[in-house]
């Protein structure tokens, strides 16, 4: 089977198992899941759903979310959305289905309104995450093109690589606008004219403040601030202006007022809170560096599981654009560690629950990879104590990469996305790259090592063991004996 086939194929079997096509009312993707909004949840097959080979586990937030892992999710939704298309043509929709539809959107929308806060993370996320592939291939360019400097190599093509390198995050600003205004209901090229004018050279014969502005001063937080801006005088063009002159009219005042606005307030502004999250990140892993990765990185896998940990790709894209490397991504990323080394604990311990054991077997390798959403889902959330002890495994090993951040030794990444093994090509730092990756495989080695530990002496009550550990023999010999009477009764296995 083709790998086409193979993703259409995954595709058709998701589809019934979450109510087929007249059930869905949204379809997206992130770098590793399928998110679905569904007009009824209780038509969701959800053991069917994890059945399917391709799938690693679901979560339910704000939309059902079905772990395909990256790449394949990439592949697989374009299928999905096809094969939705075809069976909505092929089943048209009548009036009052169209009204019971606009009624349940209506709704959702109303239930969206009463949570600003994750809606405001969602929204943070639909701008940024886009931009994740193209940060990840140039952050790969740059480390290979830093290697071949380092070695003295190929020195007429190292110009070329750095200029593929770099151009993505010199004009990254004008990205992150035009997603804004694109998110926020304006016109995206609006929004990536505006943010233009933050990296513009010309700026820097302007004066704001009593200081001559930088190209660039503000960054991707001054993009944001100033795509958001550019969008509500949109709005507000659109309502006042005649339509007769509302094509020459709208676009003008939308970027010679929001432009104003941030050549001579929000790119010092932002410039200035821009520059204080970097200090603050270096502040913190100079004085408290052991400390600071014990909380980051144990606290974590928390803010993964409850979607928190989108309020930090801001934070992240920033310490790129200024430092070339975020210092935070590598700390974060021994939370996957310690998640792996419970993973490997839990399989030791439950020698005889062949369930729980496949699914390590078919998540480890992702989780060795920093995709954890299967080894969450999939074992130490359900089980409980283990997910704690996988916290404690990931914040040993950011105790370990923050103490040597607090020694001088910083360990950064280029890029956002990869953890575990694959940040490996991503690594950068203040010292040679031997010691930064020396480093973060340190941590990692922490982070396996005291998450496996920790588990397997104390993941466990005596009573779980009991239930969770119970042969499978055991098991289906007790569902087919008659019952009898008896003074002792075994314990009714634990099902995941």
């Amino acid at each position: 089977m083709s790998t086409e086939d193979k993703n259409r194929a995954t595709a058709a079997a998701i589809l019934p198992l979450v109510g087929g096509a007249a059930n869905i009312t949204s379809i997206a993707h992130c770098m590793t899941r399928l998110r679905l909004g569904l007009r009824d949840r209780s038509l969701v097959q959800d053991e069917a759903l994890k059945a399917v080979p391709a799938v690693m586990g679901v979560v339910e937030d704000d939309t059902y979310q079905i772990v395909l892992g990256p790449g394949t999710v990439a592949r697989v939704t374009p299928e999905f959305e096809a094969l939705v298309a075809e069976e909505r043509e092929a089943h048209p929709v009548t009036a009052d289905e169209l009204a019971a539809q606009g009624a349940e959107m209506k709704a959702a929308q109303k239930a969206k309104n009463q949570t600003p806060f994750k809606l405001f993370l969602r929204r943070i996320a639909n701008i940024f995450v886009p931009l994740i592939p193209a940060l990840i291939g140039c952050g790969i360019i740059a480390g290979l093109n830093g290697l071949l400097i380092n070695l003295g190599w190929l020195p007429s093509v190292t110009p070329a690589l750095a200029a593929m390198a770099s151009g993505f995050m010199a004009l990254i600003a004008v990205f992150v606008g035009f997603n804004t205004a694109k998110e926020f209901g304006g016109t995206p090229i609006l929004g990536g004219a505006v943010a233009a004018i933050i990296v513009f050279p010309g700026v820097a014969n302007i004066e704001a403040f009593g200081q001559k502005l930088s190209p660039g001063q503000g960054g991707v937080l001054g993009a944001l601030g100033a795509a958001v801006l550019a969008t509500y005088v949109e709005k507000w063009c659109r309502k006042w202006v005649p339509e007769a002159v509302d094509v020459l009219v709208t676009p003008t005042l939308t970027v010679l007022i929001s432009g104003l606005v941030t050549i001579f307030g929000l790119m010092f502004l932002a410039g200035e809170i821009s520059t204080g999250i970097g200090e603050a990140a270096n502040w913190l892993l100079d004085n408290t560096g052991g400390f600071a990765g014990l909380v980051l990185g144990g606290l974590f896998l928390p803010l993964v599981m409850l979607g928190l940990h989108q309020a930090l790709i801001p934070i992240h894209t920033t310490l790129i654009e200024q430092q070339g490397f975020t210092v935070l991504l590598p700390i974060l990323a021994m939370a996957g560690a310690g998640q792996v080394g419970c993973a490997i604990a839990v399989f030791k311990r439950l020698k005889h629950n062949t369930s729980i054991r496949n699914t390590i077997k078919s998540a480890l390798p992702a989780g060795f990879l920093g995709v954890g959403e299967p080894l969450i889902y999939g074992v130490s959330l359900p089980l409980g104590r283990p997910f704690i002890t996988a916290c404690i495994g990931g914040a040993a090993g950011g105790a370990f990469v923050g103490t040597f951040s607090m020694l001088g030794d910083k360990v950064g990444s280029t890029a956002i996305g990869p953890s575990g093994w694959a940040l490996f090509p991503l690594l950068d730092g203040n010292k040679g790259l031997g010691l930064t990756i020396a480093i973060y495989a340190g941590g990692l080695l922490v982070g396996y090592l005291v998450g496996f530990f920790a588990t397997y002496f104390f993941g466990f009550s005596k009573q779980m063991l009991v239930e969770l550990n119970t042969p499978e023999e055991s098991v289906v010999a007790a569902s087919v004996t008659p019952a009898t009477p008896a003074t002792d009764t075994a314990p009714e296995p634990a099902r995941l």
